[in-house]
């Protein structure tokens, strides 16, 4: 993408600041501690687990693991999409590993995970687009986990009903899907997503029967304040129940630049906005991500 497609649109709004000036103080990251965050961290060096919480050196690691709450990704690491915010490696995904549901139970167990988020690549190269080994990752967690509550950050699936249905067979606490960034800049941030494609996956998800919805959205990419607006009153349009919004940063100079940095007072003001809107939860700050305070969403 033309990275002077997003300098245009760089908001005008007083509170912004610029990458020009680097990082600002509030996007500081605090190294995890305390002492159950120190015993998972050697399980899972140990039994070389692999969760998205630490190939992705998430900033909210040390909280999510205190509270008991962990992320995996399944399907591999390679993309068959090229987002331009993404830092999965893009391209021809390897063979798929049928034994991968028993071997993130069995992680889930070993840690003593109390809610765990599973999340994928998008494998538009498979026939069902990985919906079956996500149906029976569930299955086997919850065979293997029975206590375990259960969060699927899950992607579009080309909007195919038949493959999203298998998600709601198996009936997970809470089913996410991101809109990532609002309409005007999906095209160029997502590149082979739709943003009506994803509010009706959303709506799909809700009109068969999952309880708890859940979307999120990046911040920092050139929209305007009126645009996330509107990107909040189009998911609680479709019945979304939980929306998490933080701040948007490259993984690489190979990605989309980052085009401001959101102040936390823009940022709250966004969290109640969409409390007013009717959100069961809203998390918004800087370094918010999709599975943040996760557990909290069941409530």
């Amino acid at each position: 993408m033309e990275t002077a497609v997003l300098e245009k649109n760089k908001t005008t709004t007083e509170n912004k600041t610029t990458t020009r000036t680097g990082k600002p103080k509030w996007l500081r990251v605090k190294l995890p501690t305390g002492k159950k965050y120190r015993n998972l961290r050697n399980l899972v060096d140990k039994y070389d687990l692999h969760t998205i919480c630490t190939s992705g050196s998430c900033p909210n690691m040390g909280e999510c693991w205190g509270e008991g709450t962990a992320t995996f990704m399944i399907l591999g690491n390679i993309c068959t999409r090229s987002c331009g915010f993404c830092g999965v490696k893009t391209g021809r995904p390897e063979d798929v590993e049928w034994d991968e549901p028993e071997k993130v139970a069995r992680s889930i167990k070993i840690m003593g995970v109390k809610h765990a988020v599973v999340t994928s690549v998008d494998r538009d190269d498979l026939k069902d687009m990985g919906s079956i080994i996500w149906a029976e990752t569930v299955n086997a967690i919850r065979r293997m986990n029975p206590n375990t509550t259960l969060e699927t950050l899950i992607p579009d699936f080309q909007g195919n009903t038949r493959n999203i249905d298998r998600i709601i067979e198996v009936a997970p606490e809470v089913v996410s899907h991101n809109i990532e960034t609002v309409r005007r800049l999906t095209r160029e941030v997502r590149i082979q997503a739709k943003y009506d494609k994803s509010l009706e996956v959303l709506r799909y998800l809700k009109a068969q029967g999952i309880k708890r919805t859940k979307s999120g959205i990046m911040l920092g990419l050139g929209e305007k304040e009126e645009e996330v607006i509107q990107t909040l009153k189009d998911l609680r349009s479709v019945d979304v129940d939980v929306v998490t919004i933080g701040q948007y940063l490259q993984p690489s100079k190979q990605h989309l630049p980052v085009q401001e940095f959101i102040t936390p007072e823009q940022f709250k003001k966004y969290e109640t906005i969409g409390k007013e809107l009717g959100f069961r939860h809203v998390e918004s700050s800087a370094l918010v991500r999709s599975s943040y305070k996760a557990h909290k969403h069941l409530e």
